[in-house]
């Protein structure tokens, strides 16, 4: 695993770095072996330390947590504790379905991701474009959805439905509760497109 570690006004010695390695370490090689990349961010935040982090365990899953506290450490361990339970109530989602017959993994597909700039007071146009990605869109069931957005901390997760084919949404409200949007199609055009 490639293992990045940066501080924004915060100096990352090697002691912090190999605190970071070990335990990024211990819960990967209880949960998830085969990550790819991790990436932790020191900043400070007036009298607080911030740690966030990102690691990407696999095609297009991400687990992202973040955290505060007075010392870097402490920081870095609440943030670590947040993926480490994050990961096991994925690993047990993912036990739980495999118990179950599923049908076999279709390829997912691209979609274009465009980052907007905050509307500034006096700008009356619009939102300016910041950058154009591409991003995967992945054939999901609802419960995988919603599992892939917890273990991410999105706020939203666009997919395509496997049971159906059709574009599917589910976001997260502000009371904490999850909506998962379905559009209503004509029956025949649900039984194409399945077909096709």
């Amino acid at each position: 695993m490639q293992l990045t570690v940066t501080g924004k006004q915060i100096n990352t010695g090697a002691m912090l770095r190999q605190h970071v390695e070990a335990s990024l370490g211990a819960i990967l090689g209880k949960y998830f072996k085969t990550a790819i990349e991790a990436h932790v961010v020191f900043s400070k935040e007036a009298h607080l330390s911030r740690a966030e982090v990102d690691i990407h365990i696999g095609r297009g899953i991400v687990v992202n947590a973040s955290a505060s506290a007075a010392e870097t450490h402490a920081a870095f361990d609440a943030a670590a504790e947040r993926i480490a339970k994050q990961m096991r109530r994925y690993k047990r989602r993912l036990r739980d379905h495999h118990a179950q017959a599923r049908e076999a993994f279709e390829a997912s597909e691209r979609a274009r991701d465009y980052p907007l700039a905050p509307l500034a007071e006096e700008e009356e146009k619009g939102p300016a474009l910041v950058a154009e990605m591409s991003a995967d869109l992945p054939n999901l069931t609802v419960s995988e959805a919603v599992s892939r957005m917890d273990l991410a901390n999105a706020p939203v997760l666009l997919f395509r439905n496997r049971s159906h084919g059709e574009l599917n949404l589910i976001y997260c409200r502000l009371d904490g509760n999850n909506r998962w949007v379905d559009p209503e199609l004509e029956p025949t055009r649900r039984i194409l497109r399945s077909k096709a």
